[in-house]
């Protein structure tokens, strides 16, 4: 009989700078079967992968032109049929923003969405509004579909320590919401929330202010499920006590078929 399978996304907010700060030996307790990695800041010539090697990961990346910038990878113990770069909209592929693994019996799609600050509003809405349909044309293709990554959006007032405050800022606009809205509700599952309703647990804080000794923080990582998934759902986290980055990761674990 297989064992179930745990998955892991993580913003690691620079892939060379987590794993000086100790990433492999978390990796190496944590026994994930796939990680779902955002933000590596580098070229994959860059990347160290005989560290994941040596864990029994496959490596693979997707980076931005742009030299320490953006960029998504997914490092996996379990081999995929197919590995799927990109999604053919050359202003998101630049960025390095999406990476797809394709298994026997599911998908796991490694996702970092744009950030609305600096000036990129206009941009983070066209990429929700083409990502969309692209994630719905994939789910009817790919009912098992796992779409996991930085959305960099707090989707309900539990998801942000000051909803009143922030409802005004990026990451918290009431048209991002909305967005998350028709997502979560017609076509994936939020797995954490799914799992635990009421729990208000963040997975990014600020490096400001002491903002996370604080817990002053955001839930803007998500691992979204289809709902032909839902019955393999085992056990969500977010996994606060984990500290190479900004964020944490936020992991699940689904039946083996």
């Amino acid at each position: 009989m297989r064992k179930n399978i745990k998955i892991a996304t993580y913003n690691v907010n620079g892939i060379r700078a987590a794993i000086k700060k100790g990433l492999a030996t978390w990796l190496a307790e944590s026994d994930l079967d796939i990680v779902c990695i955002q933000e590596t800041k580098a070229q994959p010539e860059q990347i160290d992968n005989a560290v994941f090697e040596a864990l029994g990961y496959s490596c693979y990346w997707y980076s931005a032109t742009k030299k320490g910038y953006s960029g998504v990878g997914i490092l996996t113990k379990m081999t995929p049929k197919n590995v799927e770069y990109g999604c053919g909209i050359a202003a998101y592929d630049n960025e390095g923003r999406i990476l797809r693994a394709d298994f026997d019996d599911f998908s796991v799609m490694s996702v970092y969405m744009p950030s609305g600050s600096s000036g990129r509003q206009d941009f983070k809405m066209a990429f929700l509004s083409d990502f969309l349909p692209y994630s719905k044309k994939l789910l009817s293709e790919t009912p098992n579909l796992i779409i996991a990554g930085d959305y960099n959006i707090a989707h309900q007032r539990i998801d942000i320590h000051a909803p009143d405050r922030l409802k005004n800022t990026s990451g918290f606009l009431p048209e991002e919401r909305a967005w998350l809205d028709v997502f979560f509700k017609d076509y994936f599952t939020d797995s954490f929330r799914s799992a635990y309703p009421n729990q208000q647990t963040y997975s990014w804080w600020s490096y400001r202010a002491a903002s996370r000794e604080r817990n002053k923080g955001w839930r803007l990582d998500y691992l979204a499920i289809g709902k032909a998934l839902e019955s393999r759902l085992q056990t969500a986290d977010i996994l606060t006590a984990v500290h190479h980055s900004d964020h944490c990761p936020v992991s699940l674990v689904l039946e083996a078929v």
